[in-house]
């Protein structure tokens, strides 16, 4: 099966650039009640996912960094702590379903590794469980 039946465009979701603050990338994260959200560069490319937990452990681990401060801290300056690995658009099922156990999106890049949007395990799981109760039928 093709990966792309599964995949949510770049325009339908939400990711951000890695030269937002810490800030702005709580305040998207909170808006939507995202966890984690994928990160790309100015030339569109997928750099990596940042989380709840990074942005926690950078206050954590930042002395005397207030909400405000968070301002003044850009998402390149954050270490992640997870590798969300990338997909290629031309990647098999099994590589996808192998990122996505471990992952609850999987973000997809095209031939020359620009971020084109992710795949949720959602809709992966929910594919799934047609394919078992069609055979369960059969």
């Amino acid at each position: 099966m093709n990966i792309a039946f599964f995949l949510l465009p770049k325009n339908e979701i939400v990711y951000l650039s890695i030269e937002c603050t810490m800030r702005q990338a709580m305040e998207k994260m909170e808006h939507h009640r995202y966890s984690a959200v994928p990160v790309i560069n100015g030339e569109g490319k997928y750099i990596g996912t940042i989380t709840e937990g990074d942005l926690l452990w950078k206050l954590k681990n930042t002395p005397d960094l207030s909400f405000d401060g968070t301002r003044n801290i850009w998402l390149k300056d954050i270490p992640r702590r997870l590798e969300n690995k990338p997909v290629s658009i031309n990647a098999h099922m099994e590589d996808l379903l192998s990122l996505a156990t471990h992952q609850n999106f999987v973000p997809v890049t095209d031939d020359v590794g620009t971020f084109i949007g992710i795949i949720r395990r959602r809709e992966i799981i929910e594919y799934c469980i047609k394919l078992i109760t069609k055979m369960d039928q059969s």
